[in-house]
């Protein structure tokens, strides 16, 4: 994983995303679909997806970077 510190700095993680792996998907942008779930390695996703399960979204293993953002400094994604 890389740190995406766009998303640390308040810009959505679809922001930073496509700057680090091209082509990555995104089919709603509104955090329905589950298109754009991506792996979190460190820090802690701030949820605002209406995909993820409240027990899902309370393990921290995954978010929807079309819309989360992160709650901790520095947020690193497996892209």
């Amino acid at each position: 994983g890389r740190p995406a510190t766009g998303a640390a700095a308040g810009r959505a993680a679809d922001r930073v995303r496509p700057q680090r792996r091209p082509g990555a998907g995104l089919a709603c942008e509104a955090g329905i679909c589950g298109t754009c779930e991506t792996e979190v390695v460190s820090g802690t996703p701030d949820h605002r997806d209406d995909y993820l399960t409240p027990e899902e979204r309370a393990t921290n293993k995954t978010m929807m970077v079309c819309v989360s953002r992160s709650k901790t400094p520095v947020l690193v994604l497996k892209l």
